[in-house]
């Protein structure tokens, strides 16, 4: 049985045709991506013909929008890079106080030392002086003391004089009034004068001729004062 040639003819045919398609196909799709492909390279044509103000402004402007990816890294680094020099600042801050503190301490420790020192010698010169106030006027007393042993004695012998006596007595009164006067001790004598309640104490009141009322007419007993302070009122009568 012989073949068909028609059905070859006919294979061979379709045949031709798949492949010229496929072809043609093919062709399209390469003329497709090179028209694609030429918006890209126009683009990175035209980003290299930009001038450079340009790519800097967009730069700065990336930068104040915080998009610069670039300059938060080299500001992170430079943070990075300043950050010994800054622990070693502290550290030598913290040397330098703490030295401060121990010298400041010592200081404290002297100066309570010291409080501490006058605050005894006060004491003792306190106390002292409570002990001892009297000793510059003790030694005062002593010759009127001596002056008064004497003054009892001549009196007491068989050929006293009562004329001698009365000399050495005055004597004695006049050397006690010296060391009053030395030791600041004032009497407080206001015969004539007005009647005044912090220095004087009234006694009695009588109507007196030819003297005004609140006066002092006679002095019972005499007043005294240490340093202008009172130490004893005066006893006195008061005219009324």
């Amino acid at each position: 049985m012989m073949p068909d040639n028609t059905e070859a003819s006919d294979k061979t045919a379709d045949e031709a045709v798949d492949v010229e398609q496929t072809s043609h196909d093919a062709t399209d799709s390469t003329e497709q991506e090179a028209a694609s492909s030429e918006p890209v390279a126009k683009t990175a044509a035209d980003a290299d013909e930009q001038p450079e103000d340009q790519v800097a402004a967009a730069r700065a402007k990336a930068q104040a929008q915080g998009d610069d990816p670039l300059d938060f890294g080299d500001k992170r680094m430079g943070e990075t890079e300043e950050v010994p020099d800054e622990l070693q600042q502290l550290r030598t801050q913290l040397v330098e106080s703490e030295a401060k503190a121990a010298e400041h301490w010592d200081r404290l420790l002297r100066l309570q030392a010291e409080m501490e020192n006058q605050r005894k010698r006060a004491q003792n010169d306190v106390t002292k002086a409570r002990k001892f106030a009297l000793e510059g006027i003790v030694g005062d007393l002593l010759p009127v003391k001596d002056s008064l042993e004497m003054g009892l004695a001549a009196a007491q012998a068989p050929e006293a004089d009562a004329k001698s006596i009365i000399e050495g007595v005055d004597l004695t009164v006049k050397m006690l009034s010296q060391v009053f006067e030395k030791n600041n001790i004032l009497e407080v004598n206001p015969v004539d004068e007005k009647f005044d309640p912090e220095f004087h104490q009234a006694m009695s009141m009588q109507e007196v001729e030819g003297i005004a009322a609140n006066t002092v007419t006679g002095v019972m007993q005499k007043g005294y004062t240490l340093n202008e302070r009172l130490v004893r009122p005066a006893l006195v009568m008061v005219a009324k």
